[in-house]
């Protein structure tokens, strides 16, 4: 017999799902909140021998720091932050109670402040808003080794004035 989550059988129990919750409350919780990350990142490492570039962590730090930011000055009541390795990746999920979905703008270096999204989907594989029975979940994929896994390795190094994956050029007299 087939052993079940949830007494549903057919339905196997997943042993390897390797994740990690916190519920926040206040503002001083931010901290806590990339101290969580970076516990279980040094987890995934040492005791699951995850490969976790010093890159990829800095970057779910990030990503939590700003989600959860955003979650506790936008929402009232508490916020959920959840961590779980999927593939080579790690979704960063941020649940809070207010429905309103964020406002994602565009890059506009003149702008202060509000570029914590921006920052977050430039960091991500993928981000997504959902909204929940109550409230709703943002969901941001960063990959724990540097690139993303999959995406073609280019030999040549880029410099100044040849375009980069983003395909943007960076030389002189392109007004830049």
């Amino acid at each position: 017999m087939l052993t079940t989550a949830g007494g549903v059988e057919g339905r196997p129990l997943m042993t390897d799902v390797l994740s990690v919750s916190g519920l926040f409350e206040g503002s001083e919780d931010i901290a806590v909140a990339r101290e969580l990350a970076r516990a279980f990142l040094a987890d995934a490492r040492t005791g699951h021998g995850l490969a976790v570039s010093e890159d990829a962590a800095g970057a779910v730090e990030l990503v939590v720091s700003e989600l959860v930011t955003n979650a506790r000055k936008h929402a009232p009541g508490p916020c959920l932050l959840t961590l779980e390795v999927v593939g080579g990746a790690v979704e960063v999920s941020v649940w809070d109670s207010n429905p309103a979905l964020p406002a994602v703008h565009g890059p506009d270096p003149t702008r202060i402040g509000r570029h914590g999204l921006e920052i977050v989907m430039a960091l991500g594989q993928s981000f997504a808003v959902h909204r929940e029975p109550v409230g709703k979940r943002v969901t941001a994929v960063v990959a724990l080794a540097d690139g993303i896994p999959g995406a073609p390795v280019d030999p040549v190094p880029q410099h100044k004035g040849e375009t980069g994956a983003s395909g943007a050029l960076d030389s002189p007299g392109h007004g830049h």
